[in-house]
This record gives structure tokens, C-alpha cells and sequence, in this order.
């Protein structure tokens, strides 16, 4: 059996952070961070490219909500952009609560010894890889069997 990539955006309106699963979806990976550029449509049409290009087989998005659980400003925008994405990709898109991903990301550099002025490069990707590993490890089982497909040449091993 082939298992395609899950794949998993942190939004944001200066920088996406992009991780990716394993082969197996076990997982996540911090993989790279797409810097926006002014064109809105330019940013999905990239997030698309990203997402194909890394043999993604669904979409996890990052949903910012306040602390208590509302929705803000920020939702609605990634909102939008997640619909976006939808249309550009045949992707199933998943959304996951993103609270504290940041926080996370941030100290696991200051525990890394990453420098200030080096941190804006990775923090969205690592925030990413926490988004999905949330997100894989809530459903695993059915992650597993969204993403099994069978080979090319018909040999499922």
C-alpha cells in the first residue's frame, strides 16, 4: 500500500508554516515557511502548489480562536483562506485548533538555543508540525484509512 502525506498550514498574514507527516502519518515534520507576498490569490495558489508538490493526500489547517474558545478577526481570515485552498486543491481540508502552537513553537527554539533574530524563520513551521501532530494524533485510525491508497501497478504491499 502507498499512505499519502497529511500536510499542515499555520496561516498567518505575513508567513504559512508548512509540516508534513511521515510516510506513514506517524509524524510531523516542521518542513518550511512560505513568506505572503500582496497578492491573495498568489498565496493560495502557492499553498496549493506546496501541498501537491510534497504528495499530500488531505489538508490540515491551523484555526486561530481566542483562549476561551471564540472566534476572532484572525479566524475569519483564515477562514477565508481555507476556502481558497478548497477550491484550488481536490484536497480534503481538516481544521484544527491551533491554541498554543505558537507558545510551543517559541520554546522549543529558546530551549534550542535558536537566536531572536533567527526565530520568524522557523516558529510557523514548528507551530505546523504541532497543528498536525494534534491533529494525527486525535485521529489516527482514520487518518490512516482516508490516506491508503492502492499502488500504481495494482500491488498493495
Amino acid at each position: 500500500m502507498v499512505f499519502r502525506r497529511a500536510i499542515a498550514f499555520d496561516i498567518g498574514d505575513k508567513r504559512i508554516g508548512v509540516a508534513v507527516s511521515d510516510p506513514f502519518n506517524e509524524y510531523a515534520i516542521p518542513a518550511e515557511t512560505y513568506f505572503r507576498t500582496r497578492s491573495f490569490g498568489a498565496d493560495v495558489a502557492a499553498i496549493a502548489r506546496i501541498a501537491r508538490e510534497r504528495g499530500a493526500g488531505i489538508i490540515v489547517c491551523g484555526m486561530p480562536v481566542n483562549f476561551d474558545g471564540s472566534e476572532s478577526v484572525q479566524t475569519e481570515k483564515t477562514r477565508r483562506f481555507i476556502e481558497a485552498l478548497e477550491r484550488a486543491t481536490d484536497l480534503p481540508v481538516e481544521l484544527e485548533d491551533e491554541r498554543f502552537t505558537t507558545m510551543q513553537a517559541r520554546e522549543v527554539q529558546v530551549m534550542g538555543g535558536v537566536k531572536r533574530d533567527k526565530r520568524k524563520q522557523t516558529i510557523d513551521s514548528i507551530a505546523a508540525s504541532y497543528i498536525l501532530e494534534g491533529y494525527l494524533a486525535r485521529t489516527k485510525k482514520r487518518v490512516s484509512k482516508l490516506l491508503e491508497q492502492p499502488s500504481e501497478d495494482g500491488d498493495n504491499e
